[in-house]
């Protein structure tokens, strides 16, 4: 019944091609780094400049311009100022994550037993391992290498994917375990090990390979990558990269599942992949923001997109939302130079930033718990968001969200303008919560900020479930956002589409 509500009340998103491509952002985005990388073809592609943290931004930046900034190739933040910026003007932001959990393999990861080799890995995140057991998994990451000449060498980088089904973790037969379909208990250390291979296999690789290696007499504080990791995995990945093993320094390799993403459903209404915890946000942001640069060419705000890495974990790293990544940024395009001339007194470099953080708003936006037909009873009776319907508005009292009265009525007045349907999540008091970036960013820069979400199933899982039509949603309201949000917050005035 609600389904047929909002499809009579409300127009259908403006591009049905999201869905689509979406899932090839999906396909391409194994791991942060490659998160990082499709979202930076996407804003060269739109017309985006690369900055660099430690080269000056001030007078090298203009209104009307788009820029973009990452950190550890996992965080990127990009922004646009309005053609009528100044300093202390808002920041209208929209924030994301590009970590998932995921396994990923340990720097001494060569194990062998029973005559298989095995990969060692290490559990990032919260995941629900045992969704990983019998998938086919395949490895993608960051390789870190040697680019020798005559002078000495420099460390480069490089991503690599795989794109084989290389590893598998096994189940036990249910005929050696009767018990399995009442409660699948593992150790994660010893036995959430992938197979990838035969031993004898690569025994026979290593003696062929050792025979013809010279005696090195050189010191080594670490073992090589060969000596570490099983030799074959190293050389796939070498062969994809179109180097030797041999100068391969270290790397940064993640398991994922090979199986692709795509549409599925009856109608095509659902996507299937991993990872939409939270490549979702990280995708429609990107979209409303490339997409609003048509939409006002006289803005006066900064429209901001930050995704951060290392959100499963805590969030403390350099790259993450705990870190001093946004603020840097905030503080420097705050302190341009761009004065209003309409002040009787300018404002001091140090009142810039505060000035425009109060004036500002941020969207922290994550995926949301849809109501789950099986399990309808661990959700509160009142608030159980479905796919299809919508993002969904977070709210929780004891500040695991950040969404507040001024907050909420913002972001209802933006999708009524936008006619985007909104739903509302209370987590049951009987159950735990889970938190966001949002109350890190909040409390880090004084930002009024929201939390909300699409709504997706089995999150956290290795293979979760999103709707296709929230995608189209969630970009209308987040284009409305940065046309509208800051001017609602500036005036207290909303202004009525026809």
């Amino acid at each position: 019944m609600l389904r047929l509500h909002l499809r009579k009340n409300f127009e259908m998103p403006k591009n049905e091609q999201y869905p689509e491509e979406f899932v090839k952002f999906l396909n391409a985005s194994p791991t942060p780094f490659h998160v990082v990388q499709n979202m930076k073809n996407h804003l060269l592609h739109h017309g985006f400049q690369e900055l660099k943290e430690e080269k000056p931004w001030s007078g090298n930046l203009s209104r009307g311009g788009a820029y973009f900034v990452t950190r550890n190739d996992s965080a990127i933040i990009a922004f646009v100022l309005g053609q009528d910026y100044v300093d202390g003007n808002p920041f209208a932001i929209v924030g994301a994550h590009t970590d998932s959990p995921v396994l990923k393999i340990k720097p001494i990861s060569k194990r062998n037993n029973e005559k298989y080799d095995q990969i060692g890995v290490e559990c990032y995140g919260g995941g629900i391992w045992h969704s990983w057991f019998d998938s086919d998994l395949s490895v993608a990451g960051r390789v870190v290498y040697r680019n020798e000449t005559n002078e000495g060498y420099q460390l480069l980088s490089k991503l690599v994917d795989l794109k084989r089904p290389l590893l598998k973790i096994p189940t036990l037969a249910i005929h050696l375990d009767r018990d399995v379909n009442q409660k699948f208990e593992f150790d994660k250390e010893n036995q959430l090990l992938p197979i990838a291979g035969l031993e004898d296999k690569q025994l026979k690789k290593d003696a062929s390979c050792a025979s013809g290696e010279p005696e090195i007499d050189d010191f080594f504080s670490i073992k090589s990558v060969v000596e570490r990791h099983h030799r074959d995995l190293v050389e796939l990945v070498a062969n994809e990269l179109q180097i030797t093993s041999d100068i391969i320094e270290d790397f940064e390799l993640t398991l994922y599942d090979h199986k692709a993403a795509c549409l599925g459903g009856l109608h095509d209404e659902f996507v299937f992949s991993g990872r939409l915890d939270n490549l979702t946000s990280c995708f429609t942001s990107l979209h409303a923001l490339t997409a609003s640069m048509q939409d006002d060419k006289e803005g006066k705000c900064v429209k901001v997109v930050a995704s951060f890495d290392h959100e499963e974990i805590g969030s403390s790293s350099a790259q993450g939302a705990d870190s001093n990544f946004l603020p840097s940024v905030l503080e420097r395009l705050a302190t341009l130079g761009f004065n209003d001339s309409t002040l009787s007194k300018p404002l001091t470099e140090a009142e810039k930033l505060k000035v425009a953080t109060r004036k500002s708003f941020f969207l922290s936006s994550d995926v949301a718990h849809a109501v789950h037909p099986n399990y309808a009873n661990k959700y509160e009776s009142k608030h159980k968001p479905m796919i299809g319907g919508g993002p969904v508005i977070k709210i929780n009292a004891n500040q695991r969200y950040m969404t507040n009265s001024p907050g909420l009525v913002l972001i209802k007045s933006l999708a009524n303008l936008s006619k985007v349907p909104l739903q509302l999540f209370v987590v049951a008091n009987n159950s735990p919560c889970g938190s966001t970036i949002g109350p890190i960013i909040a409390s880090k820069t004084g930002i009024q900020t929201l939390d909300l979400g699409n709504p997706i199933l089995s999150m956290h899982s290795i293979r979760e479930t999103g709707g296709a039509e929230d995608l189209g949603w969630q970009i209308d309201l987040f284009r409305e956002f940065f046309g509208q949000g800051t001017k609602i917050l500036e005036t207290g005035f909303v202004n009525r589409k026809n």
